[in-house]
């Protein structure tokens, strides 16, 4: 910890983390649904009012965890991730650092990836922290040669747009498909890590690999 924080900063922080180590053992419990600020207090020997000092709203909470989720998934991909690499190898590293950190982290991915949580809309601030893992992907598809036809009206304008927050001066087609493989490539994962394959394709190792292969490969890198 910082030393030149002040000792009334550090209790802070120290409380901070442990309020948020709670409500991730809660996820594991119960589910992102039933997070309750006042089983995490009680958790940690706590006025329910200590905790409201620290998260005002159930809402608060989650974002934080959310957003530490979304942060830590990009810690992930942007270490697994070489520029000196071929772009191929890129996408195929940075595809398995998703997939390890996911059945790693299930509770954390579900959060993420999973079934909304009722009640509760994402504010934008968790935007920031979300783009850092779908920024290194989209860069990395921007360096292929897909050969998609150019997109045009509304999604032309929308892939633009998105070019400009993660990969600015991305061509919009090439872009698109960097869509479709980023979605290929949740959509395994979650796949996976939902039992979908329990019974036919797990473990589901080989069949990740032909996907990432199949996927570099439509994507031209």
């Amino acid at each position: 910890m910082n030393a030149s924080l002040t000792a009334r900063e550090r209790a802070r922080a120290e409380l901070t983390a442990e309020i948020t180590r709670s409500a991730r053992e809660q996820l594991r419990e119960v589910g992102a649904a039933a997070l309750s600020l006042r089983a995490v207090a009680r958790d940690l020997g706590l006025a329910s009012s200590a905790v409201y000092r620290y998260f005002p709203s159930r809402d608060a909470l989650l974002t934080t965890l959310i957003t530490e989720a979304y942060e830590a998934l990009g810690d992930a991909v942007v270490a697994a991730d070489s520029a000196a690499a071929e772009p191929r190898d890129r996408w195929i590293a940075a595809a398995r650092a998703v997939r390890r950190w996911a059945l790693d982290h299930p509770h954390e991915y579900t959060l993420l990836y999973g079934s909304p949580v009722p009640g509760y809309h994402a504010p934008a601030e968790t935007t920031a922290a979300a783009i850092r893992t779908s920024g290194v992907f989209a860069r990395i598809a921007a360096c292929g040669r897909g050969g998609a036809p150019a997109p045009s009206g509304v999604l032309d304008g929308q892939l633009r747009a998105v070019a400009e927050a993660v990969a600015p001066g991305g061509d919009p087609a090439q872009l698109a498909l960097g869509v479709i493989a980023w979605t290929q490539l949740f959509g395994a994962v979650s796949f996976e890590l939902f039992g979908q394959f329990a019974n036919t394709l797990e473990p589901a190792d080989a069949l990740f690999d032909y996907a990432v292969g199949r996927t570099v490969e439509m994507l031209g890198l």
